[in-house]
């Protein structure tokens, strides 16, 4: 069995100041174009394992292949591999396992990917959810595991041209040590003969090939340059589009990669970083945008080479998913860069808690008390297709189907959240009001029985509280402590909330008596509250001067959780000026009541009022703001967002529209890019390659304005003579049609009097301001240091 390639370079920090090393004068460079739209390029790639099996699947590895530790043993709390669960519903045939039954009380079951129709499935959820091409894991075929993987590429095959999807062979070298030729005979012998099927990848008009994990400094890839580069080259011979799966400091060759392989990954067509477990944080993830993918992309530019990176949704079992924020962060860094395509990693790996494909969405359809996280971790409804639908609107806007945006569209549930069953409390966000030692209030929640919370020292009351999530109608309260221990009695009193700051009393202080005989439980019943956190205050215990909790469970009555509020729809910008936006939009509805909305700019909320419009105060001139706006009830629960709304504030009378906005040109020379013209430094200059009018510069002005003056500048320095360029003004609200402004003319810079040329014209509605230069008497060459733009 292969070893996981997933876990490893977890601390690696992304603000490395080698991250930028070597990348200025890649910056400089023209870039070449990239491929065009294909298979890959321009398309959502998911990674596919496909790797799960099941006793009596008749797959010819045996056993429970990557389900479990021990294969030939059931998988059980003790005895697995996954840190997720899946969504079992649509599966057609599932297998018995040795976990508990799930929290609503259905036997705990799983599927087998050998089985035809759950390829089929994973297949169709691609077909839905815009999941363009299938990256067919394929480890080391020489050893047990080959008839299986064998098997699988045809199952996969069948798939993908039954619901239109591609798919093509992602090799991993992992502990392959005979790769070089080993790789050979496979492709040839088995794999290349896939090529045939219309469903196969295509990039360029070759057939895709992936080799993924050529100079990791890992043990279990002892690689060195040369092996690997003659295999590269050995592919592009067969004529094959070959993708390089590369450590994520693979420009560098620091931290995971070895050093020396720079020429092995500048000959792969394509390169695609990886960046599982490299990241935990939305800020993180920003942080190597800045410091890595920069300068990755520029790299690849430079040499022609397609930059496919790797996006992930977030280790679920690690707490890292943030309900879908930390995956549309990291689509939106990728898409803003200009990546030429996506490669999601992973569709199905439940063993690392990176898939996309369905997963539990609450405790009551996860093995109870296995201690296994489902999409509701972190409080937040999610809905078992929730990645999937990510995944979509992250192709969409890769493809420009959706306006580039940094707020994630996709709300986390479709419909109403799924009914309260099972053990409310089970792996949930715990508080107190103290612990002692290595008693941490998070034990009295986990699946370990002999685990307590125990509070400090000190005089009573302490207090103990765990968030449920979202808000319920709590009637059942289950308290525990270790079934070996002594007899004692708790004075407790049970204390609710909808919002966590303000509690009300559930069941008045009573006496909790312990009692070994009985299993040091204590059930009661309690008056049917509806609250999102729960809180156990303990005022006296007659076995240790602390509380102390080993388990505590929670229920719900019959019946579903509080629905949040419908979320608010229609939003629109109603107004705007230079320091605010106004907005409005259509109510949201919700049984409880809705008590008001709240504006968020991101993640933070700009305001907060009861009816459906508000203004947003105090913002700044010239500047693109996104806003959603989300509805909250009586009891505490948030809707999901809006739609988003993109708006650019007006600019002061007297502003530069052009200031620090997007550049581009028809071509310039040395360092002397199109960006110095907006940098506000009045020494740094464009300049456009020599002796080959007509050339031109553009400023995109990030939103259609009414322009009527443009001013040109070059350098003021005398050393810049007297010249005259002749040029046009043009604009455009689209980037592609063009008008004229200022019609072409002889216009003269004079160092006498400031080197600049001030223009003005009938007011007109434009993005875009081009200069166009078709001939310029003191250099062969467009030449300007600034281009400003005004209303007029």
């Amino acid at each position: 069995m292969a070893v996981s390639r997933r876990r490893f370079v977890t601390s690696v920090l992304a603000g490395s100041a080698l991250a930028a090393a070597s990348t200025t004068d890649l910056l400089a460079r023209p870039a070449h174009a990239a491929s065009p739209p294909g298979d890959v390029v321009g398309k959502v790639t998911v990674g596919y394992q496909g790797w799960f099996s099941c006793p009596g699947d008749s797959a010819p590895i045996g056993g429970w292949w990557h389900w479990s530790r021990d294969r030939f043993q059931p998988p059980s709390p003790a005895n697995t591999t996954i840190v997720s669960w899946p969504d079992m519903r649509e599966y057609t045939r599932s297998y018995p396992t040795a976990y508990p039954s799930l929290g609503n009380g259905s036997p705990a079951t799983l599927f087998s990917s050998y089985d035809q129709q759950t390829v089929d499935t994973h297949f169709r959820w691609m077909q839905e959810y815009g999941c363009d091409t299938a990256a067919l894991q394929r480890f080391n075929p020489t050893g047990d595991e080959g008839p299986t993987r064998d098997a699988m590429t045809q199952k996969v095959r069948s798939a993908a041209e039954r619901y239109g999807r591609k798919f093509y062979i992602m090799y991993d070298v992992t502990d392959w040590l005979s790769f070089q030729a080993d790789i050979k005979t496979d492709w040839t012998t088995k794999m290349s003969a896939h090529t045939a099927s219309g469903a196969y990848a295509r990039q360029n008009g070759k057939p895709v090939v992936c080799i993924w994990g050529f100079g990791f400094s890992e043990p279990s890839r002892p690689f060195t340059p040369g092996p690997c580069l003659e295999v590269i080259n050995w592919f592009k011979a067969q004529g094959c589009y070959v993708i390089g799966g590369v450590p994520t400091w693979w420009r560098q060759g620091i931290e995971d990669s070895r050093p020396g392989f720079l020429d092995v990954y500048h000959a792969f067509h394509a390169i695609s970083p990886w960046m599982v477990y490299r990241a935990r944080t939305v800020e993180e993830l920003d942080s190597y945008y800045n410091n890595v993918n920069v300068g990755d992309m520029a790299d690849c530019a430079a040499r022609g080479i397609d930059y496919l990176p790797c996006v992930m949704p977030g280790d679920l079992a690690g707490g890292h998913r943030k309900h879908g924020d930390f995956y549309w962060r990291h689509i939106y860094n990728m898409v803003r860069l200009g990546s030429q395509g996506l490669y999601v990693s992973m569709f199905d790996e439940y063993n690392e808690g990176n898939q996309i494909a369905k997963t539990s969405e609450t405790q009551a359809t996860t093995p109870a008390g296995a201690n296994i996280r489902a999409l509701d971790e972190d409080g937040v409804a999610c809905s078992s297709d929730y990645y999937l639908r990510i995944t979509g609107d992250g192709g969409r806007m890769l493809k420009g189907q959706l306006a580039l945006t940094a707020v994630r569209p996709t709300p986390p549930m479709v419909g109403t959240p799924p009914p309260a069953s099972g053990n409310l409390a089970a792996g949930r966000s715990t508080s107190a009001s103290s612990q002692n030692g290595p008693f941490p209030a998070s034990n009295a929640v986990d699946s370990d029985a002999g685990s307590y919370w125990e509070s400090g020292g000190g005089s009573f009351p302490h207090w103990w509280q765990v968030d449920l999530g979202a808000s319920y109608p709590v009637n059942k309260l289950v308290v525990r402590l270790p079934a070996s221990w002594g007899a004692r009695t708790q004075t407790i009193t049970v204390l609710g909330s909808v919002d966590g700051s303000s509690f009300s009393t559930i069941a008045g202080a009573s006496a909790f008596a312990f009692d070994p005989a009985t299993g040091n439980t204590v059930t009661r019943t309690l008056t049917t509250t509806t609250a999102r956190h729960i809180r156990l205050s303990i005022a006296g215990n007659t076995g240790w001067a602390a509380g102390q909790l080993s388990q505590v469970e929670v229920y719900a009555s019959s019946g579903t959780t509080d629905n949040p509020p419908t979320a608010p729809s229609g939003l629109t910008v109603t107004g705007k000026t230079a320091s605010s936006v106004s907005l409005a939009w259509t109510a949201s509805t919700d049984d409880k009541g809705v008590t008001g909305y709240q504006v968020r700019q991101g993640g933070t909320v700009v305001a907060t009022v009861t009816g459906t419009t508000a203004t947003v105060n105090g913002l700044t001139a010239s500047t693109s703001y996104t806003f959603t706006v989300t509805a909250r009830d009586a009891a505490g629960n948030t809707s999901a967002a809006s739609n988003a709304v993109t708006v650019t504030t007006d600019a002061p009378a007297s502003a530069d529209l052009a200031r620090g906005r997007a550049t581009s040109e028809s071509s310039h020379v040395q360092t002397y890019g199109s960006g110095n013209v907006v940098d506000g430094d009045a020494n740094s200059y464009w300049e456009s390659a020599n002796n080959a009018f007509p050339q031109w510069v553009q400023v995109d002005l990030g939103a259609t304005r009414t322009v009527g003056r443009v001013v040109l500048k070059l350098p003021p320095s005398s050393a810049w003579a007297t010249r005259t360029q002749t040029l046009a003004v043009i604009g455009s609200t689209d980037g592609s049609s063009f008008g004229t402004l200022v019609g072409s003319a002889a216009r003269t810079f004079d160092p006498s009097t400031g080197n600049q040329v001030t223009l003005t014209f009938s007011a007109a509605q434009t993005r875009y301001v081009r200069i166009t230069v078709t001939g310029n008497t003191g250099w062969p060459a467009g030449q300007l240091a600034a281009l400003e733009v005004y209303a007029g």
